[in-house]
This record gives C-alpha cells, structure tokens and sequence, in this order.
C-alpha cells in the first residue's frame, strides 16, 4: 500500500511566534505558557494544507528542559495550550515528535548523541513508520537549515520559511543546505505544498 503524504513542520517560528530575551539579548522558544502565541498566519495555513490531502506531524528540536530553561512540567503546560490554541483554528495535529536531547545539556540524562535531533532525520523516520507516510512524497517545513538537512536526509522535499540573505545562501552553500523551495512566510509555504502533485518532485 502506497504510503500518505504529510507536512512535517517545524514548532518555533512556524506554528510559534519566537520570543526576544533582552539578557542575554537572543531569540528562543517561548519558556512559559504565557509567552507561547501562535503564528499570525498558521491556522488558515494548515487549513489549506490538509485541504491538499496532507497529514500534519510535528517534529520539533526542544532542548530548553535540557538547558533548564523549563521544567518538563512547564513543557507540557505550553504543549496543551498549543494544542487549544489548535483547535480553536480547527486544526489537530495528526502527531508530535519532540527531541528533548542537546550535547550541552545541564541535565545529564538529555546529554546523549541521539538520533532524533535535527539536523539528523530521526523523527522524521519514526513518524514515517508510525503513521505509514511515504516520504518521498511528503515535504519538511521549517525556519532552520537544520530542519533543511532533516528532511533532505529523510528524503522529503523541503520548504525554509525564510528571507532570503547573502548571508543565509553563503550558509547553505556551506553546509550543503539548499532547500527544494524558500517561502517568505507560512501562508506562502502552504501555497507551494499544494502545487506539489504525488509523485512530482518540483513544479
């Protein structure tokens, strides 16, 4: 049986508005449930991509209980509010795959050499055996070029949600980074999933 085809998206900066830490003056994910608001435009967005026949996983990096930015607790509490926030666009994700590991981690038991941890495609590989997806034909979407080389090893077709720098292509080149497709936002990322017909590569 031919597998389904799925969006796999990114969490922060995608389905999460980033936040701005004055001190240490970085952008990170959001560290209380407070903080975490959903992205302007994500909610017609994953509309139209499941009008277009696709599954909705999410497979996100999120270090911050490693780094004890948060409590596991804390996590769960930002996950539910999430999953509200969801429902209140009609929108239930199909599956969620965190990696909660990181090779600096405050927490020994999150300091491991994983598999699941973009850029490596692990979580993408178990969301391809737990839900029968046929990768080939389903595309990664995240803000990232770790989530660029995710999806590329796993061997989907890829969307970064990003503007487009000198500095940005000079990365890509380095790490071997080339997205198959670059949107300037959600909305725009949506639009291209759903030019893109099973068994086409490109359009």
């Amino acid at each position: 049986m031919t597998g389904q085809r799925a969006a796999l998206l990114d969490r922060d900066g995608i389905l999460n508005r980033m936040i701005y830490y004055p001190d240490p003056g970085v952008v990170d994910s959001p560290f209380t449930p407070k903080q975490f608001e959903l992205t302007e435009e994500i909610g017609p967005a994953l509309r139209t991509i499941r009008a277009a026949g696709f599954k909705l996983v999410l497979v996100s990096n999120q270090p911050s209980v490693a780094k004890k930015h948060l409590t596991m607790a804390t996590f769960r509490q930002i996950q539910a509010k999430m999953r509200r926030l969801l429902a209140k666009e009609g929108i239930k994700l199909d599956a969620e795959y965190y990696c909660f590991h990181h090779p600096q981690a405050k927490i020994a038991k999150y300091r491991v050499d994983c598999a699941c941890r973009k850029p490596k495609p692990g979580m993408l590989l178990d969301a391809a055996k737990d839900l029968n997806l046929d990768l080939s034909q389903s595309v990664m979407i995240g803000d990232g070029l770790y989530d660029v080389l995710a999806g590329k090893r796993a061997g989907c077709r890829t969307i970064l949600v990003a503007n487009l720098s000198a500095l940005l292509s000079t990365k890509m080149d380095e790490m071997d980074a080339h997205p198959d497709f670059v949107a300037r936002n959600v909305a725009e990322a949506a639009a291209i999933v759903t030019k893109l017909e099973p068994g086409v590569r490109t359009y």
